[in-house]
C-alpha cells in the first residue's frame, strides 16, 4: 500500500499527499520531476522491501539468511517508527504535546491515523511472517 500511493504521486496524483505534509505538496508543485523521480524511488524501495521477505520464504533468493536477517532489521525498524511516531502523532492532536511553532493538522492526522500505523502494521506482518516461515532445525541422525 505504500509503495502504491508513492507510485500514485510519483505520476503527479495529489490524493492524501497533504496527509504526509504541505512540504510534500509544495514539492510536487513546484518541482514536478524531481518530486516524482524523488517518489518513484521511494516506491521502487518500498516495494522491494516488500516483496524480497516473500521471495526469501518461497526460496526463491539466494542467501536467504543474509535476507532474512536484513528483514528482521527492516521489520524491527517498521515497528518501532510507526509505533513511535503514531504516538507522537496521536499525542499531538490529543493536545499532549504542543509544538512550540504549530503543526500541520493534516500531516499530523495522516501520520497519527494513516501512514505511520500502516508502517506499524507493515512492519508486525514481516515479523510473524518471518515467524512463522522459519525453517525448522534440522534433526541429528
Amino acid at each position: 500500500m505504500h509503495a502504491g500511493f508513492s507510485l500514485y504521486w510519483a505520476f503527479g496524483g495529489q490524493h492524501l499527499l497533504a496527509t504526509v505534509g504541505k512540504w510534500a505538496v509544495e514539492l510536487s508543485a513546484k518541482a514536478p520531476l524531481e518530486a516524482g523521480l524523488a517518489l518513484g524511488a521511494v516506491a521502487i524501495g518500498k516495494l522491494v522491501a516488500a516483496v524480497i521477505p516473500v521471495a526469501v520464504a518461497y526460496g526463491r533468493v539466494p542467501r536467504p539468511k543474509f535476507w532474512r536477517a536484513v528483514a528482521w532489521v527492516g521489520a524491527s525498524l517498521l515497528v518501532v517508527y510507526g509505533g513511535v511516531n503514531a504516538v507522537v502523532s496521536g499525542a499531538v492532536l490529543a493536545g499532549l504535546i504542543r509544538p512550540a511553532g504549530g503543526y500541520d493538522v493534516d500531516a499530523m492526522i495522516g501520520h497519527a491515523w494513516l501512514w505511520d500505523p500502516l508502517f506499524f502494521v507493515w512492519g508486525a506482518a514481516l515479523m510473524l511472517s518471518l515467524c512463522y516461515s522459519r525453517r525448522p532445525p534440522a534433526t541429528m541422525p
